[in-house]
């Protein structure tokens, strides 16, 4: 008996060694996400920068947010900070429209010129990969309960902190965090 408990004791020590690695050894600059336009874009390209990762939706309460969004990228992005909107339909179908007229509706109604993403799933078993990774490295706060869910991303390509949607881009707690990061 105490031979089997040895033996499931050093399986169980190999089996999450070998499971974990593989996010926790992954930045967000080792993936790639399609853009609204169409393109692909490696996130390698923003090496060295600060990124908000902002889950959006054009029929939300929350989407007066764009405004900010687009201030908040404005005032930094030659500091190093790049808002990057992930589109998603996952919160109360307010996003059912396709890339184009998302993308419409976003420069003509809020001007927005920070990078758009694709449509995505955020959360769940199908996100995408790194939402996924953003959960495995950092947790469950990283899982957006709802659309303007933020992540901010240091530098160095790891998650630094999470904000509730309620939370506005040009709030003191989320300015303090950039300024604290960009230097």
């Amino acid at each position: 008996m105490f031979r089997y408990k040895i033996i499931f004791i050093i399986y169980f020590i190999m089996f999450s060694i070998f499971t974990k690695g593989n996010a926790e050894n992954k930045l967000f600059f080792d993936f790639s996400i399609d853009l609204i336009n169409g393109k692909k874009i490696e996130l390698s390209e923003f090496k060295g920068k600060t990124i908000l990762l902002v889950n959006v939706a054009s029929n939300c309460g929350f989407t007066k947010q764009y405004s900010d969004l687009q201030k908040l990228y404005e005032v930094y992005q030659s500091k190093g900070l790049i808002v990057l909107g992930v589109p998603s339909n996952q919160f109360g179908s307010q996003e059912p429209e396709n890339e184009k007229t998302i993308k419409d509706f976003c420069e003509t109604n809020f001007n927005i010129s920070f990078p758009m993403t694709s449509k995505y799933n955020v959360k769940g078993k199908e996100a995408h990969p790194i939402y996924l990774w953003a959960k495995e490295t950092y947790g469950n706060s990283t899982v957006p309960k709802w659309n303007f869910h933020k992540i901010l991303i240091n530098n160095e390509g790891k998650v630094e902190d999470t904000f509730a949607s309620f939370t506005n881009p040009m709030s003191s707690k989320i300015i303090k965090q950039i300024d604290r990061m960009i230097k």
